[in-house]
């Protein structure tokens, strides 16, 4: 049955192809797509027109008809993905489809052909007779003879016929030519095949046979080859056509027809020798065409004959320069016009085969060119010039100047194609007046060509010159802007020269006259051997010095009338103005010591002698090197300095030896024969400098690739010696180095700097050496010089002699410099005095006394440096925000210092020497201790403390001052207190102060009798005390005989210790903590603002300290018993931090609001104050054994002794003590902790739990408390970070807690309503989540807290310490910094 298809279904075509009515999925795509673009644009260009309501259905409408075509191509995309089955489904259908049509179309073929033509077909008739000879013979003999006879060819000859027959036809025309006569140029016979192949010349070659044996048969031309081509232009094509062949093949038959075989050579002679001439004639039109229109030219042509060409045109000959070729005999022949020498040479360049005009001219060319260049040769050695002509094309060289490189020859040739001569220096394609000279020599002009070489020598030479010193610092130039009358010796010069400029020295100028020497004469050239010819060149040497003017500045010096052409004076260009010109002398020298020529066994550019019996070398330099150029202008580089430098010096005083060489020549020195005394010099100790001085010499050195003047200074030995392992031996040197310029004035002047810092350094020391050996000792024990190079002096001192000072002489401030270089263990202790120790070095000069004061104050400043003096943030109470310095350092004098706490307490420490300080506070003035300074706050107690470190060796001087102020009734004894000499050591004389006669002689003075007023410093500055071993008035036992009351002059400790005039710092960006103090309310019966004119405080007067007391007050150390633990601190700073803290709270005391604190009394180490609202009196005091701590202590008041029980009172005074008044000192806090008592009585009980449990934590606590009296930095941004954290309001207490818990740390703001009882957080706001689950914490708590009897701060703050927990989803709060 045959399958039916699918209705509805479409056969794909032959093959599986597409199907029909299918469409590119790619192509549905861009359909779609272009679809709904157009609709987009027809709503564009409609919606505007129609209503909103009608616009929001159309943009539906839009909307769901593209929403549901997309869906549909979604579909049918991931339809396709599975496309290839059905592909392949279709595919089996239709080849079945296909195979079933096959079968019913062949069934009904065969059907038809059954049914129609078999039923008609018939066999016919065979022809047997033909069948049975086809089969039986293989062949048919009954066809017609008619085909045999026309169609069918006769049968060819065998090979060896052919054979026998060739070699008899060969044999034949061997025959033929052996008794024919042929031509003599007959080449290349061959005879084979039957044919002769023969070549005449080189023009053709012909192929002949003959057609039978008989003698008379004429030849048979069989082929002709024209072997004449044209490779030059003829492009590979044969110059005879094919139908020209075929027609000179029938003419040559003719001519052996009826002349024989000479007849037809002949003939084909002629016709090659014209078309060789014709060929000729073609190129040279070609050439004219092409490339030689001007030079080339045809004159005349006859075919076959003769061809006349000129070339030259351009030299205009009275003959002109022809070449004719014509024919002569049976070939070529080439004639010249002019004759031309070695013409037969040309002749061979006409090849027949291939004739070429442009060789033959080239040729022709080269011949006439070297004829012409011989000319020039014989006229060129007539003038002493050496020339050959060679090479091709020819060349005529000439050797300009002697010797010469063949690269600098003078090299003259013909145009091949003008005929003009060229002259050219093949090393200097640039070089000038060659055209001229090239014409010079065409002409013949003798002198015109005399000229010109001069000049091309000269050229040369300079051109020599530049290579020569293209490796040296100079450079060459042929001009120069000169300003110079016509008279200037520059004038007398030859004109031919050149200009060196020096790189290294602008302001000379090295001017190279160039002579040509005549023949017999002597010649300074590159080689000696050559001196006397006439090719030499003679140079000679001028050195110029020159500066840079203009010329207005020219004509204010010399106006000269040759200034009359120069331009104007808006002109930028800079001129030179000649002031000196020297002529030099060249073979001095060449000829000096060390030089090459001079030094025999020396070979240039090696130092290294050979030795004596080595066999001298002669080095061999290339032409263009100059040496004698080099070496002057090596010279003048090295030597004009020098003398610049000289005279400089010689100017200034200082005799020197002149310009030597030195080691063998390979540098250059000046020995300075003496130096000057500098100005204010000591006149002994400059002389025993001279004398120990050995040799200054100067050099010129390289210094990082830069040259640098260096000067050798070598002395003999040291004054003394030194422990400095280099300053042992008996020859030391001083080596100074300058930058070398153009200024050599600056130059000498920095030399004569260096020798007078060397000449007052040396000053100090030698008066240091005149004292006795025992008096140095003795003074200086501890001290010690540890090295002295001439230019510096380092005085070692200190424990272990660790620390160093560095003295110099400044020459730009012509005074002397002390420098303190860092050490260990504190880093540079003297930088404070740097200042005053230059000015006590510049003042007294005497090295001795310098070191007596390094040694006493090292000890004293290496204390006071281990003071902290970083700056800290809320240290005072007011600039909570600026960062304070916690100590200043501020030196009066080299011996007083002042010491500033926290820019509010001002302590002066003066350095006695003997290992003795004393300390006084420094806001009292030294002169009358009634006012205060107003920078600065009494630090009451001082006297008290600093007795806690006071020897018991002076502790009975203590016995009369006291801390406390004196008694406002008590009289002041008339005219001045009168008072015995104290004990304590004197202070010490600045370099600002007045100096005032100690009187030796009085024995008041020198007993401790004598009576002063109150213009004498009292206390420390009182009349001087008898000289004792251990006083700093001595500081040595051995300084002074013991029955002198006074110390040697050399100790800086002698002067008047009361000097009146010492000015006190003024650092002027600490306000006066009294400005800040504003008493409020009653005041105590004692205070301490008022205060009387008599007797000042115990702290004004001076405190006599060791020095390691000192430094146990500087060294920070652990807090001392009794003291709440703490950091390491100083014990001054901790005493200090304390003192400012009590004054602050006196402060807070008396300005907080809403605190109602009543002031009780003050004193110097205590502080006492009541709150009534409390029903407490608070007395806040120094630990009266140490005084590095503050302690509270608590009363309560008769009315509210029931309220307070011990324990609470002990919280509190345990709460202030470690938590309160501890490092590091805040004010703020101690603020915050005050504000505290002005919570109402039932809040106050609240707040004391909270320290209680802050001291104490209780166990079953999730959370760590700690009550803030300061903002932390992570506190929410309701206040300043910093500021007190507790604040009050008419009915609220704003306060900071801390929960604590492993890293976790949480800063809540409290508040707590006094009227409505409820405890909350403050920041509501805030969405941080630890905030958020607070104030939800303390919302329930209040909820189920509605006791209105108790108060709810305390129950909530402990609810959060034990109940509350963060959200799971919450993150913890970044711990603070």
């Amino acid at each position: 049955m045959v399958p039916v298809a699918i209705e509805g279904c479409t056969q794909g075509a032959e093959g599986g192809g597409a199907r029909v009515g299918s469409i590119s999925l790619a192509m549905l795509i861009d359909f779609i797509v272009q679809r709904t673009y157009d609709e987009l644009t027809v709503l564009a260009e409609l919606l505007p027109r129609k209503t909103d309501m009608e616009r929001k259905i159309e943009i539906y409408k839009f909307s769901a008809r593209t929403r549901q075509l997309f869906v549909r191509l979604l579909a049918l995309v991931k339809w396709a993905s599975s496309a290839t089955k059905v592909d392949r489904s279709a595919h089996i259908m239709a080849f079945l489809d296909k195979q079933a049509m096959l079968f019913i179309e062949t069934a009904d073929v065969l059907a038809r052909v059954a049914r129609e033509t078999l039923v008609h077909a018939r066999l016919p008739t065979f022809h047997m007779a033909a069948a049975v000879e086809v089969l039986t013979l293989g062949t048919y003999s009954r066809l017609p003879a008619v085909i045999r006879e026309r169609l069918v060819p006769p049968p060819s000859l065998t090979a060896g016929e052919r054979r026998s027959t060739l070699r008899a036809l060969a044999h034949i025309v061997r025959q033929r030519l052996t008794t024919a006569s042929l031509p003599s140029d007959v080449r290349n016979l061959k005879v084979e095949n039957g044919r002769a192949t023969f070549t005449v010349g080189q023009d053709f070659s012909v192929s002949l046979t003959v057609m039978g044996d008989a003698p008379n048969l004429p030849w048979r031309l069989l082929d002709i080859a024209i072997l004449i081509q044209d490779n030059e232009t003829g492009e590979g094509k044969p110059l005879v056509h094919s139908s020209q062949l075929a027609w000179l093949r029938g003419v040559a038959q003719a001519r052996l027809a009826a002349a024989g075989l000479s007849g037809a050579l002949t003939s084909l002679r002629f016709f090659c020798r014209s078309l060789s001439l014709e060929l000729l004639y073609t190129q040279t039109l070609r050439l004219c065409r092409d490339r030689l229109s001007r030079h080339l030219q045809v004159d005349k042509y006859i075919p076959g004959q003769k061809l006349q060409v000129s070339y030259w045109k351009e030299l205009g000959c009275e003959l002109g320069y022809r070449l004719v070729i014509g024919a002569e005999a049976d070939q070529l022949c080439v004639w010249h016009v002019p004759a031309l020498a070695g013409g037969e040479r040309v002749a061979t360049a006409l090849t027949p085969h291939a004739p070429s005009m442009e060789r033959l001219l080239a040729h022709t060319v080269h011949q006439r060119s070297r004829q012409r260049l011989n000319d020039l040769k014989v006229l060129l050695n007539d003038m002493g010039v050496e020339c050959s002509v060679g090479g091709w094309p020819c060349v005529l060289a000439c050797s300009v100047v002697s010797p010469c490189l063949r690269a600098e020859q003078l090299l003259v040739s013909v145009g091949a194609h003008g005929g003009r001569l060229r002259a050219r220096v093949p090393a200097y394609p640039a070089t000038p007046r060659m055209p001229d000279l090239a014409a010079a020599l065409a002409r013949s002009d003798l002198n015109q060509i005399k000229l010109h070489l001069t000049h091309l020598r000269f050229w040369l030479v300079a051109r020599r010159c530049e290579k020569t010193l293209q490796h040296l610092p100079a450079s060459v130039c042929e001009h120069l802007p000169f300003l110079h009358g016509p008279d200037h010796p520059l004038n007398q010069l030859s004109s031919d020269r050149l200009y060196v400029t020096l790189h290294r020295h602008t302001d000379h100028i090295l001017i190279v006259e160039m002579k040509e020497v005549a023949a017999g004469s002597t010649a300074t050239t590159s080689n000696s051997s050559n001196s006397g010819s006439a090719c030499s060149v003679a140079l000679s040497f001028h050195l110029a010095g020159a500066r840079r003017c203009t010329p207005e500045e020219c004509e204010e010096e010399t106006p000269s009338p040759a200034n009359n052409n120069q331009p104007p004076p808006t002109a930028a260009r800079a001129f030179l103005k000649l002031h000196s010109l020297v002529e030099l002398d060249t073979f001095t020298l060449t000829h000096g010591p060390f030089t090459p020529l001079d030094t025999p066994g020396m070979q240039p550019g090696k130092r290294k002698l050979s030795s004596p019996n080595a066999r001298s070398v002669r080095v061999r330099q290339p032409a263009y090197f100059l040496p004698e150029l080099a070496h002057v202008v090596a010279a003048a580089d090295e030597r004009v300095p020098f003398v610049n430098l000289a005279q400089e010096l010689s100017s200034r005083g200082v005799s020197h030896g002149g310009v030597q060489g030195e080691w063998s020549g390979s540098a250059l020195g000046m020995r300075l024969v003496s130096l000057p005394l500098p100005e204010g010099a000591s006149v002994a100790a400059g002389s025993a400098l001279r004398a120990r001085l050995l040799a200054t010499t100067v050099r010129l050195t390289t210094k990082n690739q830069a040259r640098v003047w260096t000067a050798e200074i070598v002395f003999h030995g040291s004054p003394l010696r030194t422990p400095n392992p280099k300053e042992q031996g008996e020859r030391r040197c001083v080596y100074l180095q300058y930058e070398l310029g153009t200024d050599a004035g600056r130059t000498a002047e920095a030399f004569l700097a260096d020798w007078a810092a060397i000449v007052h350094l040396h000053t100090l020391l030698h008066d240091f050496m005149l004292r006795p050996a025992q008096e140095r000792e003795s003074l200086w024990q501890g001290v010690f010089i540890r090295s002295y190079t001439y230019r510096s002096l380092v005085v070692g001192f200190g424990a272990g002699t660790r620390a160093t000072a560095v003295l110099q002489w400044s020459a730009a401030a012509q005074r002397y410099t002390v420098a303190t270089p860092a050490h260990q263990p504190a880093a540079n202790a003297h930088h404070l005095l740097h200042h005053h120790l230059d000015q006590y070095i510049n003042t007294h000069k005497d090295l001795m006394s310098l070191g007596v004061v390094l040694r006493e104050t090292y000890a004293p400043l290496l204390a006071l440096s281990r003071l902290p003096t970083l700056p800290q943030l809320g240290l005072h109470h007011v600039r909570t925000q600026m960062p304070t310095p916690t100590f200043t350092l501020l030196a009066h004098s080299w011996r007083k210092i002042r010491v500033i706490y926290a820019g509010a307490y001002s302590i002066e420490v003066g350095i006695r020497g003997g290992g003795i300080v004393t300390i006084r506070d420094g806001s009292y003035s030294k002169f009358d201790r009634a006012p205060i300074v107003d920078e600065f706050a009494p630090a009451q107690g001082l006297k008290t403390f600093l007795s806690r470190y006071v020897d018991d060796s002076l502790s009975a001087r203590l016995v009369a001052e006291d801390d406390n102020p004196p008694s406002p009734m008590s009289p002041m004894p008339p005219g001045g207190l009168r008072f015995p000499a104290p004990l304590t050591p004197p202070q010490p004389h600045t370099p600002h102060s007045a100096p005032v006669t100690p009187h030796p002689a009085s024995p008041a003075h020198q007993m401790g009798g004598g009576s002063f007023n109150l213009t004498s410093p009292p206390g420390g500055g009182g009349g001087g005390v008898g000289a004792s071993p251990a006083s700093p008035m001595a500081p040595s036992p051995h300084a002074a005989p013991a029955a002198s009351p006074h110390p040697p002059p050399t100790s800086p400790f002698t002067a008047w210790p009361a000097s009146p005039s010492l000015p006190r710092p003024s650092p002027g960006h600490h306000p006066s903590p009294r400005h800040h103090i504003d008493h409020k309310g009653p005041q105590a019966s004692s205070s301490t603002s008022s205060r009387s004119g008599g007797r000042a405080w115990g702290g004004g007067a001076a405190t006599p300290l060791a020095v390691s007391k000192l430094e146990a007050l500087c060294t920070p150390c652990e807090p001392p018993p009794g003291a709440p633990p703490g950091p390491a601190l100083a014990p001054l700073q901790r005493f200090l931090a304390c003192v400012y803290m009590k004054r602050t709270l006196q402060r807070f005391v008396n300005v907080e609001e809403f605190v109602n604190l009543t002031l009780v009394s003050v004193d110097a180490t205590s502080l006492t104050f009541r709150s009534d609202a409390a029903g407490l009196c608070a007395r806040v005091a120094l630990h009266p054994q140490h005084m590095q701590s503050l302690h509270l202590h608590l009363t309560p008041l008769p009315e509210s002794k029931e309220i307070w029980s011990p324990d609470d009172l002990q919280v509190i005074e345990k709460f202030f003590e470690v938590r309160v008044a501890i490092a590091p000192y805040r004010p703020t806090a101690l603020q915050g902790w005050v504000r505290w008592w002005g919570a109402p009585a039932a809040a106050l009980t609240s707040l004391v739990a909270v320290m209680r449990a802050e001291l104490a934590p209780q166990v079953p606590a999730l959370w760590a408390l700690q009550w803030a009296l300061r903002i932390p930095p992570a506190a929410p941004p309701i206040v300043p970070a910093g500021q007190p954290a507790v604040l009050l309001a008419k009915n609220k207490i704003l306060f900071f807690i801390c929960l604590t818990r492993m890293d976790t740390q949480l800063v809540l703001p409290l508040v707590y309503d006094m009227q409505l009882n409820v405890t909350q957080l403050a920041d509501k706001q805030n969405a941080q989540p630890h905030l958020i689950a607070v104030s939800l914490h303390l919302k329930r708590f209040n909820e189920f807290n509605q006791s209105h009897s108790e108060c709810t701060l305390w129950p909530a703050v402990r609810d959060l310490v034990t109940n509350f927990t963060l959200p799971a989803e919450a993150g913890a709060a970044p711990p603070p910094p």
